[in-house]
């Protein structure tokens, strides 16, 4: 192991260029997260109300088949072929085989290379800011799991406590080496995070009597406390605030997005806490400098 944390060091390119790969991978997999973790809530509430009601689940859930994150094997969508490991090469594959399917040729969306690039893309920026370190190894993980909820959260406005608890847990654990801040901060910034936004969906509920967010906002805003402090809660929630923002408003001028219709405050919340996490204190520092 040292001499391969040794190799990456000596050779920071390669070092970055087996990131790179390796967040492609990783990609390929959060789109199967990404597709098949909601239906695997919505099977498993749907048994849960039955077990309630004293139902037979059978008459409720018609596909019985084994469902999970690894049973099936990906197929596509319009004509069932099942996907080939060729076929399932991250961005390569898509290109190969011209964005659609080698079977029926129907158009495979783009989000699935899409998503890969990200991953690989954000990788390679969290290994150039952190450098051959266990931080990596952690923003890594994160950086992966928040690309998951925001596009769950986008698709579904679902932020799975699957991800976001154990994560949560996770954040306080680490810190508690210090690993992105100390141990007091952690647990003051999932306090503070998950209370804040509680507050304000309280305020507004009461005052408006319809409810502003969902409680996965609170739980992904204690996740990023837990994980990088109280200090950098103000910060995320401005960021998050001001991009919400700013696509709200261009929702409902140019594409006649219906004021009612909620808007999922989770991906403004994660490109916040990933951007908090590398440039917070420099974004910081240069706001105090600007308005000192």
């Amino acid at each position: 192991m040292s001499s391969i944390l040794e190799l990456f060091i000596t050779y920071p390119t390669f070092y970055l260029c087996i990131v790179f790969v390796l967040g492609l991978l990783i990609g390929s997999f959060l789109n199967v997260v990404i597709l098949r973790l909601p239906v695997m809530m919505e099977r498993d509430w749907k048994q849960q109300c039955c077990e309630l009601l004293e139902l037979d689940d059978s008459e409720y859930n018609a596909d019985q088949t084994k469902f999970n994150l690894f049973l099936p094997r990906s197929r596509c969508p319009a004509c069932k072929h099942q996907i080939t490991a060729i076929e399932n090469i991250p961005v390569i594959s898509y290109l190969f085989l011209k964005g659609k399917c080698r079977n029926c040729k129907e158009q495979i969306s783009v989000r699935y290379p899409a998503v890969e690039m990200i991953s690989g893309l954000t990788a390679i920026v969290v290994a150039h800011y952190y450098g051959v370190t266990p931080q990596t190894l952690f923003a890594l993980l994160l950086t992966w799991s928040l690309i998951a909820l925001s596009m769950i959260d986008f698709d579904h406005q679902l932020l799975p406590d699957d991800i976001t608890l154990p994560l949560l847990w996770l954040g306080i654990i680490i810190n508690l080496f210090g690993v992105f801040t100390d141990l007091t901060s952690s647990v003051l910034g999932a306090i503070f995070g998950y209370g804040t936004l509680w507050i304000v969906y309280i305020t507004f509920k009461i005052i408006t009597g319809k409810e502003g967010m969902g409680h996965g906002d609170f739980k992904l805003l204690a996740l990023l406390g837990a994980w990088f402090g109280w200090q950098s809660l103000p910060l995320i929630i401005i960021l998050s605030s001001l991009v919400g923002a700013i696509i709200g408003i261009y929702l409902m001028v140019f594409n006649s997005h219906d004021r009612n219709t909620s808007i999922p405050f989770g991906p403004y919340l994660a490109v916040a806490g990933w951007v908090s996490m590398l440039w917070g204190p420099y974004i910081m520092s240069a706001y105090l400098n600007a308005v000192i």
